[in-house]
């Protein structure tokens, strides 16, 4: 994520009193999607030097989350094959090379199992000296997913997992169905959080986003977890996750995924608060979704949120490829409107480089 933080904590305690969800108020207008300017699934549109079109990494690269360090910026993503952690490196968000290595081993608390290590969310240390993963796979005693955090000197990696004695997860309640998707997030005082969804859909219960504060060095939780926003909506189906938190103009925009990744149902909605601790309003509607006439992107979501060069934002996230069974890198303009966030998601056709 671009903005970071961390907390370790063995198993988090039950939450206190749930914070009341807001009634939902129509914050955004309808998702901005441009007609592509070309016909046809195959057609390849002819390109600028200045120009690009998505997808900006036609590979399986699910739930992509962004850091810059310098002028190159990383994306970390959910396993692929022996690979526990993705990554890649690019000098301009669109042309992109793969790496190996991020997080060679998991913890002693995992239970090694493919295709299980999701969503990492990496930041750095207060001194930018080392960079502080955070990522999830299967706790070997509750047999759920749980979140852990893994350290290292380098962006690239390797990355290794810290606690006592490696022995414990960050956060995992397995009460609540265990707990993936971490993204940090640090405010402007320089106060730390970690965001996460308890994994409830796996076991018929609620899913909520929860945020908690962190130490001072990322690697362990202050306090107690507070419940922002759980699954309310009809086009969120059984569930939300994948959040990401943003600041803009002194309010925190909460955005997440929801509904079944692997259909047109998926996609990306917000919540927006005054204070970080909520309580959170959604939007009526979601911010990005399906579009049905050129199928691109194709349920939409793993969201995070990068600023270029210039200083504008941009949307990465993953869209389904359904004939591969692939989850392939998108970005897009995210740009605010009268205070309310806008995609402007050009999809199969040429837009400006970052």
């Amino acid at each position: 994520m671009f903005l970071l933080g961390v907390v370790l904590f063995a198993c988090t305690a039950p939450p206190s009193t749930p914070t009341p969800l807001a009634t939902s108020i129509p914050l955004a207008p309808p998702a901005t999607t441009l007609a592509p300017t070309v016909s046809g699934p195959t057609a390849t549109p002819t390109l600028a030097p200045n120009q690009f079109v998505n997808p900006v990494l036609n590979v399986d690269f699910p739930d992509p989350d962004v850091l810059q360090v310098g002028d190159t910026y990383y994306a970390y993503a959910t396993n692929a094959g022996p690979t526990n952690i993705q990554l890649a490196r690019s000098k301009d968000l669109v042309h992109w090379e793969s790496l190996s290595g991020a997080l060679p081993a998991l913890p002693f608390w995992s239970k090694p199992q493919a295709g299980l290590t999701w969503a990492p969310d990496v930041t750095t240390s207060a001194d930018s000296k080392t960079f502080i993963m955070y990522y999830t796979t299967r706790d070997a005693a509750s047999d759920k997913q749980c979140i852990g955090v893994a350290t290292g000197s380098n962006p690239e990696g390797p990355f290794r997992s810290t606690g006592r004695a490696n022995d414990e997860p960050l956060v995992c309640n397995p009460k609540e169905g265990g707990d993936i998707d971490p993204a940090s997030f640090q405010d402007e005082d320089g106060t730390r959080y970690l965001l996460w969804k308890n994994d409830g859909n796996c076991c018929a219960l609620d899913t909520w986003i929860y945020i908690q504060k962190l130490a001072d060095d990322g690697l362990s939780l202050v306090g107690e977890p507070t419940r922002l926003i759980k699954n309310d909506q009809a086009w969120e189906g059984q569930l939300i996750e994948g959040p990401t938190l943003w600041k803009h103009d002194g309010k925190y925009f909460l955005f997440y995924s929801a509904n079944d990744y692997r259909g047109e149902r998926y996609a990306i909605g917000y919540a927006v608060a005054e204070h970080i601790l909520g309580p959170y309003q959604k939007a009526l509607r979601p911010l990005l979704t399906t579009d049905l006439k050129t199928a691109v992107p194709f349920g939409p979501g793993g969201q995070d949120v990068v600023v270029d060069k210039d200083g504008e934002t941009w949307m990465v996230y993953h869209s389904w490829e359904p004939t591969l069974s692939a989850r392939w890198m998108m970005i897009d303009p995210l740009v605010w409107e009268n205070g309310v966030p806008v995609v402007k998601a050009a999809h199969q056709m040429p837009q400006p480089k970052p």
